[in-house]
Order: C-alpha cells, then sequence, then structure tokens
C-alpha cells in the first residue's frame, strides 16, 4: 500500500479491535451454519447477519441457525482470545485484564426464542 510508511495510530487499533473480534465472531456463526445447511441439503445464502434459504425450509434453518449458535457460545472464546494474546504476544503478558467470570445463562434457551433470528 502507499500508506506502509506512515505510523500506526494505536488508539484506532484499540478502538477498532473489539468490533471486528464481534464481527469475526459472527462470521464464524454463518459459517458453521452454511456448512450445516449444505450438509443438509439447504440452499443457503447469506451477507453479514442475513440468513436465507428457500420459504419452504426455513423451520430447517431456524433450528440450525440457534444449534450453531448455542454450539459456537459454548465454547470459551474470551479465554481462548485471552491466552492466544498472550502467547503471540509476551510483550503484553500479564498486562491484559483476565476475561470476566462466565454467567449462568443457559444459552440452550435461544433454541425456543422465536425472535432469536428473524
Amino acid at each position: 500500500y502507499e500508506n506502509d510508511t506512515l505510523p500506526v495510530v494505536k488508539q484506532k487499533q484499540k478502538s477498532a479491535f473489539p468490533p471486528n473480534y464481534v464481527h469475526s465472531i459472527d462470521s464464524s456463526h454463518m459459517m458453521l451454519t452454511a456448512l450445516e445447511c449444505k450438509q443438509r441439503g439447504l440452499a443457503f445464502a447469506g451477507v453479514h447477519d442475513s440468513f436465507w434459504t428457500h420459504a419452504g425450509t426455513v423451520p430447517i434453518m431456524n433450528e440450525v441457525l440457534r444449534d450453531k449458535f448455542v454450539e459456537l457460545h459454548s465454547e470459551l472464546l474470551l479465554e481462548t482470545l485471552h491466552a492466544s494474546l498472550e502467547e503471540d504476544f509476551p510483550a503484553i503478558r500479564g498486562q491484559l485484564p483476565p476475561p470476566p467470570p462466565r454467567g449462568d445463562l443457559d444459552l440452550n434457551l435461544v433454541k425456543q426464542s422465536p425472535y432469536f433470528f428473524s
């Protein structure tokens, strides 16, 4: 790029990281959903957080969306990110606050939520 000589603006990097991380989790959910739809023979299309299928297979895709959400968010995402950052960037080891403790929300409740995804 032409701007490779410009300095890195640390504050912009810091403020961009959280939304980019969340977007990566959203895109992981989309990928898991798309792969499962393919496995089940469902048509799938998506852009950002909009997922489409044929009208006749919407109920199946709704089930897949919820299952893949629960599967993804049952992982220790923040704990894994924290460990990865400390391993990849030894200079900051011990300087990052630990991830917040996990709450007691039962993620499986989204499987019964009519407005989880629309």
